[in-house]
């Protein structure tokens, strides 16, 4: 197995006003700064109106910043969209691609997030790519062959695996406080790699859904967990940085 490093990552969705999101990034910030060197890789992604003034809060601090989407053009009259250039100039290292909460809301088809990796690559930016199974799919024994195909139909042709991560989030997880049991994480996880071929050792794989600080522990110690991408519990700095500290 590939020495790959633990990743943490806070997905604010669409929460956080000025003050309260910078108030929440500096203490993530300042928690991180306390432990330095960190032993494991933590990244925010706020919201866009907020990626510039984080990018100053969390600048000089072990802490890298993420964006929630991007548009798979470089430029053009793409009315409220954000490039991958625009997020790379911003300061974001890191960027989330095809999410559930946009497949589902915005309509966004697995072409659309490979074309959207794709242009996030060629900017300097990692994509995480999110995939998993529907409650449906999970029940009638499809979640593995699901998965696969979402990452299979999800990457462009040609990709960097050295600017990829991928995260397992079971869509009937996300929110719900359900969790799959470690033995179908570590299956999917394992599902992910095989798909990805000779290069599934070097990509990290992390978990989200419902990731909290009393059920993170146990995700953390798999081996084929790299991290976790974290929603809801990512909007409170002690909780967040509880889940962090995991990765030890």
């Amino acid at each position: 197995m590939a020495n790959r490093r633990k990743l943490v990552v806070g997905n604010w969705k669409m929460n956080g006003r000025l003050t309260s999101g910078l108030n929440l990034a500096k203490d993530v910030a300042d928690k991180a700064s306390a432990q330095k060197p960190l032993a494991f890789d933590v990244v925010l992604c706020p919201p866009a109106t907020l990626i510039w003034p984080v990018a100053e809060v969390v600048a000089g601090s072990p802490v890298m910043l993420g964006a929630q989407n991007g548009h798979a053009a470089n430029h053009g009259a793409y009315t409220g969209e954000i490039s991958a250039g625009m997020l790379a100039d911003l300061g974001c290292r890191y960027v989330i691609l095809g999410h559930s909460e946009r497949r589902a809301a915005q309509g966004e088809t697995s072409a659309m997030v490979a074309e959207k990796i794709a242009a996030a690559q060629l900017a300097g930016l990692i994509a995480i790519l999110c995939v998993g199974e529907t409650q449906e799919q999970r029940a009638s024994g499809a979640a593995e062959t699901a998965v696969a195909r979402q990452v299979s139909e999800s990457l462009p042709e040609k990709f960097d695996a050295s600017k990829l991560v991928v995260a397992y989030e079971p869509v009937w997880a996300i929110g719900s406080g359900e969790l799959p049991t470690l033995d179908d994480i570590r299956r999917i996880h394992k599902a992910i790699r095989k798909t990805l071929g000779p290069v599934g050792e070097m990509v990290q794989v992390l978990y989200g859904g419902s990731v909290a600080p009393s059920n993170a522990g146990p995700i953390l110690a798999e081996p084929e967990v790299d991290g976790v991408l974290v929603g809801s519990a990512s909007l409170n700095s002690d909780g967040f940085w509880a889940i962090a500290e995991k990765c030890r």
